[in-house]
């Protein structure tokens, strides 16, 4: 019976370890989406300071500084110091898995302990017993021929079960040094993490002397900053009265639309009316024919019954509303503005490539002390020669071109409106239907070498904010 207490014993050590090791797994999953997250905002924030360096290149590449290059220091600014955050994480984060990693290998070190002394103590016992009754002894000495074959068992029992817990020992010693070589490696990692975020802080360092730079350079040039803000004010109010009266001239187009319909519908129910009065007289007049009785006076009330209730019937088709409408929508429209509602915070970019420089409402003047603007839209800086594309399906409305806002487009969503301005080109057509990502036009870039689309968001007569429609970048 000792035996089958110490070997039971040894497995409950066995299982013990395996408990232990699914937990260490457990956190270790844990941790691991932790650190997918965190390398998947690491890359994209790199590639996102890339494009701005890359931008900010070409921006530089004038002899004068702009607000252009100004906005776009300012953003890399920002991606910089976001990026020595995630690195902060980073290192916070390895100095958790290190601690970790360490304290599963003292777990596996406990349960190797654990095992080497329930295996000396099995070895011991087992010596003991030995030296009490020899093993030959103790098989032969049974009693019967079933007992010898179940002593047999019992014995080959306890010698696999002596191996499998050497094999266990050996598995725990090698997961031990295994994490024991993870927790050099992560800090030999941690150590380069540190050095890559002490240069970045450095560059970050350098990104505000260059802003503070150019903003003193832009800071001497007041006048001049002053005239441009008032030219892009008045751009501003001629681009969202022009996208006003368009949105307005469509509403009364569909109102126009609906207004026809309805007198449509209206004629009809008065042509039914007066067929179904014309065949009740016709059939009238046939009974009064067949029985020669004098019905003329019930003719006469039919008649004027029909005649009363024909301009009532038609003024109730003239109030009736279309359940298919919504808003003076057609069906087509509607299904086009549930769709669109239902994309936000997931429609693509119109550019591949760059970043918003102007964000959307009221805000302080970068340079100018005291000087609020206000913003209709957002502003996406991008790279020359670039290629706008529509946000989602929709049909063009509306291509113009306006003084300080080049070429304009507008696309109907339903009772939703995007608006693409400032394009060098257009190459779509008013009523041409669109798809998301078709390409409608090509970037312009300013006198200053700064290439910038000015994006919009309506519904119906309403600006939106479109940094609340487009996906996460």
């Amino acid at each position: 019976m000792k035996y089958r207490v110490v070997w039971a014993t040894g497995w409950k050590v066995v299982i013990l370890a395996i408990s232990l090791g699914w937990l260490a797994v457990g956190s270790a999953m844990a941790q691991q989406r932790s650190r997918q997250q965190l390398e998947k905002e690491k890359k994209q924030n790199v590639e996102k300071v890339s494009q701005i360096r890359a931008i900010l290149r070409k921006t530089s590449s004038q002899k004068q500084a702009t607000l252009g290059q100004l906005k776009a220091l300012n953003q890399e600014i920002a991606a910089q110091s976001k990026q020595i955050n995630l690195l902060t994480e980073d290192v916070k984060l390895m100095n958790s898995e290190i601690q970790e990693l360490r304290r599963s290998s003292n777990r596996l070190q406990k349960d190797l302990e654990k095992l080497k002394k329930e295996y000396g103590d099995m070895i011991y016992t087992a010596d003991k017993r030995r030296q009490q009754v020899n093993p030959l002894g103790f098989l032969f000495s049974a009693e019967s021929f079933n007992q010898l074959v179940a002593r047999y068992k019992y014995l080959q029992q306890y010698s696999e079960a002596r191996k499998g817990q050497v094999r266990q020992m050996e598995k725990v010693r090698q997961e031990m040094l295994a994490k024991q070589q993870d927790v050099e490696r992560k800090k030999k990692q941690q150590q380069g993490t540190l050095a890559v975020q002490v240069n970045e802080s450095k560059r970050l360092e350098g990104l505000k002397e260059e802003k503070n730079r150019v903003a003193e350079e832009l800071s001497e040039k007041e006048q001049d900053l002053r005239t441009e803000l008032a030219e892009s004010r008045k751009a501003v109010n001629r681009l969202e009265s022009a996208i006003t009266e368009m949105i307005r001239r469509e509403i009364r187009e569909r109102q126009e639309r609906e207004r026809l319909a309805r007198l449509a519908r209206q004629k009809a129910e008065r042509e039914r009316i007066a067929r179904e009065k014309a065949a009740a007289a016709a059939a009238a007049k046939a009974e009064n024919a067949d029985t020669d009785e004098p019905s003329a006076g019930k003719s006469e009330t039919a008649e004027a019954k029909s005649t009363e209730a024909a301009p009532e019937a038609a003024e109730r088709i003239a109030r009736k509303p279309d359940e298919r409408r919504n808003n003076l929508l057609n069906d087509e429209e509607a299904a086009l503005a549930s769709s669109f509602a239902a994309s936000r915070n997931r429609l693509p970019w119109p550019v591949t490539r760059g970043f918003i420089s102007d964000h959307y409402g009221v805000k302080p003047h970068p340079v100018l002390k005291g000087v609020m603007q206000d913003n209709p839209g957002i502003d996406i800086q991008t790279s020359p020669g670039e290629v706008v594309r529509a946000v989602y399906d929709g049909v063009v409305q509306y291509t113009t071109y306006v003084t300080g806002m080049y070429n304009i487009v507008a696309i109907q969503h339903g009772d939703y409106y995007t608006v693409y301005a400032k394009l060098k080109s257009v190459s779509v057509q008013v009523g041409q239907r669109v798809k998301a990502r078709e390409v409608i036009g090509v970037v312009a870039t300013d006198k200053d070498g700064v290439a910038e689309v000015q994006f919009q968001v309506w519904k119906s007569t309403s600006r939106l904010n479109p940094e609340s429609w487009l996906i996460d970048r």
